[in-house]
């Protein structure tokens, strides 16, 4: 199949976690296309002690599920959101000043270094064992940065049996994959099951190379990587 042609038509796994699967899945069907929820990973806050927001001069979002677990009291803060996605979470839990930086973490530092500059002090929301490169960036550049982790991802302990079963019926066109964490959740799960050969007819889209790095060992049709990092790039793929 050349590289720049469509995707068949089948079934789209939609490999992210809640908050964000449902968008997909609704942004899929008004594309005429189906969607199936296959989670690679589940989400669930964690307690964190934030700085108080008096002495904060903006709030960093690397991802959409880090906007929920911030506290009311923060949402008078600028926030500088990773991508678009992010930002309208943060838009919709009632943050009032939200600028999106469109891209990822390199993009996001460039944003916070124009529009705010140093030494200011910032709060990095994360999820656990995310964000430690950025807030090192911004460390070096003369920021405070106080990277908290509000939220932790857990793995399941298989793939749903609806994404299982389309994949042995021959009936998924492409496969979404919005981190390296999730792609490599669902590679793994994929070999436990030992159906790695189910993806043989089967596009991964990934947001990213580093996305694509965890799929690049399975036998897909063929791995696809957005052009930007966001959700628009990786749908457009699929026209």
């Amino acid at each position: 199949m050349p590289p720049g042609s469509a995707v068949p038509v089948g079934a789209v796994l939609v490999t992210r976690p809640e908050p964000g699967a449902a968008a997909t899945a609704a942004r899929l069907a008004a594309m005429g296309l189906r969607a199936i929820a296959a989670p690679a990973l589940s989400v669930h806050p964690l307690p964190a002690r934030l700085p108080p927001p008096e002495g904060l001069a903006a709030l960093l979002l690397t991802s959409a599920q880090a906007v929920a677990p911030i506290p009311r009291a923060y949402r008078g803060l600028p926030v500088f959101a990773v991508g678009d996605a992010t930002a309208a979470r943060a838009r919709e839990a009632g943050f009032a000043s939200v600028t999106s930086a469109s891209g990822d973490a390199a993009d996001l530092a460039a944003l916070v270094r124009a529009a705010c500059p140093p030494p200011a002090t910032l709060l990095l929301a994360t999820g656990r064992g995310l964000g430690q490169p950025l807030a090192a960036a911004l460390r070096d550049a003369g920021y405070r940065v106080a990277r908290r982790s509000v939220y932790a991802r857990a793995a399941p302990r298989r793939l749903p049996a609806a994404a299982l079963a389309a994949l042995r019926a021959g009936d998924v066109a492409a496969a979404l994959f919005f981190s390296a964490d999730t792609a490599a959740s669902f590679a793994s799960l994929l070999r436990l099951a030992g159906a790695e050969a189910l993806v043989q007819n089967t596009d991964a889209v990934a947001i990213s190379e580093a996305a694509a790095v965890p799929l690049r060992p399975l036998p897909w049709r063929r791995i696809r990587v957005a052009e930007r990092p966001n959700q628009d790039a990786m749908l457009a793929l699929l026209r």
